[in-house]
């Protein structure tokens, strides 16, 4: 694998969290609508149960929480969440400058 491809699956794939919370940020999400908005918003399609892997481990750690709506599980990010992501978005940002 080069070096670049080997990026782009690590910052994509590798760490699907971001992307879930990012999407979770704007408004409330069935688990299901994960991978085709991933999909849409960000150009790389995740497997079919890594969303939901991804997820389960997000509201176990507390980044997320989840209800059951009209037998639909939807996922909603909490504050711990948002706090999290803003954590990411803070390294990519220090990173870029870095390596100007």
């Amino acid at each position: 694998m080069l070096p670049f491809e080997r990026l782009q699956k690590l910052n994509t794939k590798g760490n699907l969290w971001i992307y879930i919370l990012s999407l979770l940020k704007k408004r409330e999400i069935y688990g299901w609508e994960i991978r085709s908005l991933v999909d849409k918003k960000f150009n790389f399609k995740p497997g079919l149960i890594t969303p939901y892997r991804v997820l389960y481990r997000l509201e176990k750690d507390g980044f997320v929480k989840s209800k059951v709506k009209e037998r639909r599980r939807i996922y909603k990010i909490t504050k711990k969440g948002k706090e999290e992501l803003k954590k990411a978005k803070n390294f990519y940002k220090k990173l870029l400058k870095k390596i100007k």
